[in-house]
């Protein structure tokens, strides 16, 4: 009722009706108070987390999957990622039944969903703006989804202003533009049947031309605001007579008689679009603040109750002190809403609606997919899914690939070649139907394990994060991969950051990175992705330079995705290049202390003795520069390899001196120099000297590239061997 305050949970019907009939839904950061107080009365969980609301320990102040009591569906609280979290969690339940994986039954339960579960989003008007909604909107198309309803809370206000006039026209077109069923809820019960009165034509024409702004203020100002307005507008005697029949407060009443605040209005419109699983928009008009003493002011978005307002609504809503914590205190009729509440399928007998780890999936020792001969770590990573496809085995058909077109280029035509493109339906390749060359085969049908994206890097990490809640939400362990350039992370890390807040589980595969892609220029060089990795909980970050790295961190990415947080799951994440190096000669899975090492996040190749002045420490696609400085520096010059600096820095941090990272510097001499240099910030390498003390030149990419060959643009950058070696000289 008031921002930042708890609230005695007063349930609606209406709303009652949405949760019993939703398999997941998301609600809009604002309503989090709302649906915590009604998921508290439909599941009879615990009510101290919401007396404690906003409190530490407490119902969140916006819907958390991983600290919530009552359970929640979807973490939202930045505007527009409930929409589109929905669309996702649908398409994936839909992926799901196409492979043959209905939803199980509810933990506790033996009763499984008969049929589809329907996502329905609670979405504020204004958030339509958000960017993350109309790319959603779009490829809720292209893919065909079903089953998802988005409920825009249709106040007219955003949250310093009023929309724009007729901005609901837009929105609906866009809607329809996506082929969407649009259901527009303007007038509640009251109104509809004034328009039919004497007078109710102005009625209906007065309403639907009075501006966004001026009808905000009318709910304000209430009492004699309306009647002044409404006569000076349209003076019909027969309008007036309307009009005149009304006292101050039933005027207001009737004024403020909006669809989306009326119950019967939305129980036809829901019951209408139940009928089918088309994916429908409701436009429910609205009024921020309805019913409080701040409603329809333009500043009530940081506005709050008094004390004596709070008092007086709690007594208006026939609510005491006593009672305003009860199960459904204060209703017209509390029996049948209880009744309701408790044939809600949600309620009868089920301890959570949380699949939670689900299922433990077996991952084959040795991925596959190496050669002896020189590659690339992106390469590398398309070999080990190729080999991956051309196996028999639940592990190979529980991957799912996604990409925002860019396919092709980031190592995933060999496992879409082998394992198909997903579509609702079966399609050929219209290349090869027609008999034309092509390596690539986009052939669509239900089985396949591969959903092409438009380029829309939000789309990307939304989609992953709904495929990596497979297991909590349906009971289906998916193993998602999802690629893109990685520059272009930056694009996606608020719906990225979301989905590792969620926990939600898959592999993030950035490729091609850093200025090693020098041919691009600078817009497609990324420099600042390993830093913005180390600083994302629940998602582990890898750059491993060789082809048998990047199959034992997918091996272990693999394992580390069905594992519970407590005991390191999450998310992962590899930066890729597309730089051919030779390999070294070594069996990485047989050598089990090395093995170890890689995944810890960094090895030495010439480890540190009595002699050593200096250790060069790089990561990724450097290797043959940091390897040739050495060569050229000598035994004086140590070279160690950090495969991941985000592990290394997260255990340092937890576990200080009992951490690999320790372990690894404590054979280097007190009075040794550390040398860092990597393709990308040199932020994330330079923390290193801190675990002991060491002096710290720091190398790396502080400036944004240019196009160029690859010895100009590393000389230009000061990653080259040359700076190498200068840096050690410094040293």
């Amino acid at each position: 009722l008031a921002p930042g305050a708890p609230h005695p949970p007063a349930v609606r019907a209406v709303t009652s009706v949405v949760v019993a009939r939703a398999e997941a839904a998301g609600a809009h950061p604002v309503a989090s108070e709302h649906e915590l107080a009604v998921l508290q009365q439909v599941e009879d969980k615990t009510l101290e987390n919401i007396r404690n609301f906003r409190g530490f320990g407490g119902a969140q102040a916006y819907p958390s999957r991983t600290k919530d009591l009552p359970e929640v569906d979807f973490s939202t609280g930045s505007v527009g990622m409930g929409a589109a979290a929905t669309i996702f969690a649908s398409l994936t339940e839909t992926y799901l039944r196409a492979h043959g994986l209905p939803p199980k039954p509810w933990p506790g339960t033996s009763e499984a969903p008969s049929r589809p579960g329907r996502m329905i989003s609670i979405v504020g008007d204004a958030e339509l703006d958000e960017g993350v909604c109309m790319e959603a909107l779009l490829e809720s198309w292209k893919l065909k989804v079903e089953n998802s309803w988005c409920i825009v809370d249709y106040n007219r206000q955003s949250l310093d202003m009023n929309l724009h006039e007729r901005m609901v026209r837009v929105h609906e077109r866009l809607f329809r533009l996506a082929e969407w069923e649009v259901v527009t809820l303007k007038y509640g019960k009251r109104l509809m049947k004034a328009f039919d009165q004497p007078g109710g034509k102005q009625l209906h024409q007065w309403l639907n031309n009075v501006t966004n702004a001026e009808f905000s203020a009318l709910i304000f100002r209430s009492g004699s605001a309306w009647r002044e307005a409404m006569l000076r507008d349209s003076p019909s005697p027969a309008f007036a007579e309307l009009v005149g029949r009304h006292t101050d407060e039933a005027l207001h009443a009737l004024m403020t008689d909006l669809g989306g605040h009326c119950a019967e209005t939305l129980l036809e419109a829901f019951e209408f679009a139940a009928q089918t699983e088309k994916r429908t928009v409701f436009i429910a008009y609205t009024i921020k603040g309805h019913g409080l003493p701040l409603a329809g002011h333009r500043d009530n978005h940081g506005l709050f109750l008094a004390p004596q307002q709070f008092n007086k609504l709690r007594t208006k809503l026939g609510l005491t002190e006593a009672n305003e914590w009860a199960p459904f205190s204060g209703l017209a009729d509390p029996s049948a809403v209880r009744a309701l509440c408790e044939a809600a399928p949600i309620h009868r007998n089920v301890p959570t609606r949380n699949h939670g780890l689900a299922e433990r999936i077996a991952i084959p020792i040795d991925l596959g997919g190496l050669a002896a001969a020189p590659t690339s770590t992106q390469a590398a990573f398309g070999a080990v899914l190729k080999a991956i496809a051309h196996t028999d085995c639940t592990f190979a058909d529980r991957l799912v690939s996604a990409c925002p077109d860019v396919t092709t280029t980031t190592g995933l035509s060999a496992f879409v070649n082998k394992r198909g493109v997903f579509g609702s339906e079966e399609s050929k390749d219209p290349f090869k139907s027609a008999k034309a060359h092509s390596l690539s085969n986009w052939s669509r049908r239900p089985s396949g394990q591969h959903i092409e994206l438009g380029i829309a890097e939000n789309n990307l990490a939304q989609l992953l994060s709904a495929l990596g809640l497979s297991a909590p939400l349906f009971g289906h362990r998916l193993f998602p991969i999802g690629t893109l350039y990685d520059p272009f992370i930056s694009r996606a890390l608020d719906t990225l950051t979301f989905g590792a807040y969620q926990d939600s589980r898959f592999m993030l595969v950035g490729t091609p990175s850093g200025v090693t892609l020098s041919p691009e220029g600078g817009a497609h060089q990324s420099f600042n992705t390993p830093v913005m990795m180390m600083a994302m909980p629940n998602l582990r970050g890898y750059e491993p330079a060789f082809a048998d790295e990047v199959q034992v961190v997918m091996r272990d990415g693999f394992e580390r995705m069905q594992l519970p947080a407590d005991e390191g799951g999450g998310s992962v994440y590899l930066r890729l290049s597309t730089r051919v190096l030779t390999q070294p000669d070594r069996e990485l899975l047989r050598d089990c202390e090395l093995h170890a090492h890689v995944l810890a996040g960094g090895y030495w190749h010439v480890p540190p003795d009595a002699r050593t002045t200096t250790a060069l420490v790089f990561a990724g696609a450097l290797a043959p520069e940091a390897i040739e400085a050495q060569r050229l520096r000598g035994p004086a010059t140590a070279l160690l390899q950090i495969t991941s600096y985000d592990a290394l820095a997260s255990e340092w941090q937890r576990a200080g001196t009992r951490s690999h990272v320790h372990t690894l510097l404590s054979g280097l001499p007190r009075k040794a120099r550390l040398v860092t240099v990597l393709d990308g910030n040199a932020t994330a390498l330079s923390w290193l000297g801190s675990v002991h003390g060491h002096r710290t030149i720091a190398l790396g990419v502080q400036a944004f590239g240019q196009s160029g060959d690859l010895v100009d643009v590393y000389c230009a950058h000061r990653i080259d061997t040359q700076a190498m070696l200068e840096a050690c000289e410094e040293a």
